[in-house]
């Protein structure tokens, strides 16, 4: 089994990369851009039994930082 954790800055958290990126789409022309918000996506290959209850202890414990980070899991 499969499962994707999708982790992306709090909203109010400073977001130096998507400003960086934001800044650089508007110095290619690309002036509608407004505002960029950058994250991650943690794919894991899980073995048989292993359940969404478990994924989302290794978010909290390990793949996102909770403080300032949310995340989403997908199972499948």
């Amino acid at each position: 089994m499969k499962a994707k954790v999708h982790v992306m800055l709090k909203e109010g958290v400073l977001d130096p990369q998507g400003e960086a990126v934001r800044h650089a789409l508007g110095a290619m022309g690309f002036e509608g851009v407004k505002g960029v918000r950058q994250g991650k996506v943690i794919e894991l290959d899980l073995a048989d039994g292993t359940g969404e209850a478990q994924v989302r202890e290794m978010c909290e414990k390990l793949l996102a930082n909770t403080v300032i980070e949310s995340y989403r899991v997908e199972m499948g």
